[in-house]
């Protein structure tokens, strides 16, 4: 899902990025499923709709830099 989603031309709230693979990574600190943090994971329920963005940002980075 994070490779193919693109949250800058989404329109309305962003969708939550999990895929329901909950599982922190002690190595990287990630989780496998997501590649969220765990503060980004509690973040996301109050998060504005700019720091989701900018959440989804990290994460399409993170996915194309393990790509």
């Amino acid at each position: 899902m994070i490779h193919d989603f693109e949250p800058t031309a989404c329109e309305g709230k962003l969708p939550s990025p999990c895929i329901s693979i909950c599982v922190m990574n002690e190595a990287t600190g990630l989780c496998d499923g997501c590649l969220r943090t765990i503060d980004e994971i509690v973040a996301w329920g109050t998060a504005s709709e700019e720091q989701r963005l900018q959440i989804w940002l990290e994460l399409k980075r993170r996915a194309d830099a393990s790509w």
